[in-house]
This record gives structure tokens, sequence and C-alpha cells, in this order.
């Protein structure tokens, strides 16, 4: 199994990222990793070369650049030769913490769409209090969404819970202002019934405060109200362990409660964190790609190539395919 990172890309890379894939190709040895950037640059971290190369380049997309115009132009940007292994089949997926506009850019003209899916989809696996996790797309590929890009979220979705994530009949519920039948504007209310009338296990409306309790497997929206829903969820995560950590520092006495809560704590912490489950996987396109945090350390480049590495071994992409196929519908029938 061949991937190719992008080692330009991220707040810390090329640190992490190579940390990241040395560990990688030491758990996995069926795992090929090609290293996409400066040389120079990879080799201060590279300690161990076992079934990782490099490929070379000086060139690299900016978090600042305007990602269609950088791909287009950037040739050989290391994000772009990146994509271009995987389209050139010399990687089966490819992985980036680098500009997320850049990388769907990357994924759409490099790697290009499955026929019959009209929008990708940019879907990480979130957080839930039982530490099960739902998949959530789109969360800001398309910030304007027809009700048939909505159901071609739910069927990736769903293919992906059950194949990777191991979930018997994945439950998908529509994000809405309510959970009511009929509530929600007319793009949630015709996707409401197209994913009633489809053979997916369609659970209905839920609503955003019912995400983190598990109140469905895949969640879909539009790419507009997802990105709002996850930038929620991270803010309102990372102020309340602010909070805490202000609480618990605030006195000698809650010092010393700190002290024997610091495991406990540490351990919640690492149950809300969203990287613990991997990256964000555009949906829709013919090979698996990745969207790691931009500011992934060792431990979620990891979980981002462990998390690839499985949807290549799981046919998820070719799974979505035949299914599409299958399931397909028509502008006309919307």
């Amino acid at each position: 199994m061949r991937i190719a990172i992008d080692a330009m890309g991220g707040d810390y890379a090329p640190k992490t990222v190579v940390l990241g894939a040395m560990r990688a190709a030491e758990t996995y040895t069926d795992l090929h990793i090609t290293l996409v950037g400066k040389e120079n640059e990879i080799r201060k971290y590279l300690t161990n070369e076992e079934r990782i190369s490099i490929v070379h380049t000086d060139e690299m997309i900016e978090g600042t650049d305007e990602p269609v115009r950088a791909v287009r132009r950037k040739k050989n940007a290391s994000l772009v030769l990146m994509a271009q292994q995987v389209k050139d089949g010399q990687a089966d997926a490819c992985i980036s913490a680098g500009n997320t506009g850049a990388l769907m850019a990357a994924g759409l003209f490099v790697v290009g769409r499955i026929a019959g899916i009209e929008r990708p989809a940019l879907s990480p696996t979130l957080p839930t209090i039982d530490g099960k996790g739902f998949v959530m797309l789109d969360v800001g590929a398309n910030v304007d969404a027809k009700p048939i890009h909505l159901y071609q979220y739910a069927v990736m979705g769903s293919i992906y819970a059950e194949k990777v994530r191991g979930i018997s009949s994945p439950r998908v519920g529509l994000l809405n202002v309510g959970t009511e039948d009929g509530k929600g504007n007319e793009l949630t209310k015709q996707a409401f019934d197209l994913l009633k009338n489809s053979n997916l296990n369609f659970i209905g409306n839920v609503e955003a405060r019912d995400l983190l309790q598990g109140a469905a497997d895949v969640v879909v929206c539009d790419g507009f109200t997802g990105n709002v829903a996850l930038k929620s969820i991270e803010g309102t995560a990372l102020s309340l362990f602010s909070m805490l950590k202000a609480q618990l520092t605030s006195s000698f006495t809650s010092k010393l409660a700190a002290a024997v809560l610091k495991p406990k704590l540490r351990g919640l912490k690492q149950q809300m964190d969203y990287s613990e489950y991997g990256g964000a996987a555009l949906f829709g396109l013919k090979a698996p790609v990745i969207k790691a945090h931009g500011s992934s350390d060792e431990n979620s480049i990891f979980n981002a190539i462990r998390q690839t590495r499985e949807m290549v071994d799981k046919q998820v992409t070719p799974t979505i395919t035949s299914m599409t196929e299958e399931a397909s519908l028509n502008k006309e029938e919307v």
C-alpha cells in the first residue's frame, strides 16, 4: 500500500509529518510512504528510511495563497505533486495538513471526482461522550448545496461508517433546527424526503445540541452549516478546558486537586480531540484524499495515516463508486 504525504503542509511541518510517517511505517509493514517536499528539511528529522522515500521540490503552497490559482500555477508545489502521485498511479491515497482550499482544488483537478458525485464533501469524524464518534459531512467543501448533494453525502458517509468504523447499518441524521418532520428550509425539507425514501438507515432530523451525545453515526448538512457547527464544537471545547485550567490553578488547594485529577483530565482531553480519529476525508474523489488538521502533531499525522490505510484496505472509494452508480438520482427527481 502506497501513501503520498505533503511533507511541507501544516504549522509544524516537516518535523511532525516526518515523525508521524516514520511511526506509521514502523507500525504497518505493508505500508510505503512517499514524502513530498524539501529534501534537506525532511532529512533533518528522517532517521529511519525503511519504506519511506522522498520526492524533492522547493515549491510549496502557503496558507495565504488563493487555492485554485495556487494549484494551477504552482505545478511543482509539494501539495500538487502529492496529488499527482495518486493520479499517476504511484500512490493509492494522499494526505496533507496544508491549505484546505488548495487540497480540495488539487483533489478535484488532479485526483478527480467519482462519476455521478456532483460535489465532494469534507468529512471529519467527531467525538461523542460515549467515545464512539460520528462522521459529519459536509464541513466546508461546499457552502451551497442541493438536496441531491446531501443525499450523496449520506450514501458516502454510510459506506465509510460501515467499512472503516465497523458500524453495522449506521444511523443517518439530517442536521436541522428541530427534530420534527417538516422542520427547516427548503433544502432540508427536500433532503429529508430523499433520505426518508432511501435504503439508508435514516433516523430523521437531529439538532446540533445532541451531536456529542451520539444522536447519529452519520450527520449530513451543507458545508456552511457544517463548518459553523464544527468550529462551534472545537471552540467550545477549547474554551471549557481553558476555564477549567484557570480554576484549577487559581489557588494552592485547587492546584493540589489538579495534580490528583491530571491523568483523568488528560484522558478527557484526548477523548474530545477529534484528531485522534484521523483527518477529514474528502469523500467523492477517485482515491482517498485526507486533510489533517493544520496544527497536527506527530500523533495526529500517525492517526491520519492509519485512517487512510484503512480506507484503502477496506476499498471505501470503489464501494462508493459502485453504490453511487446503483443509488444515483437524476436532478429531475429532486
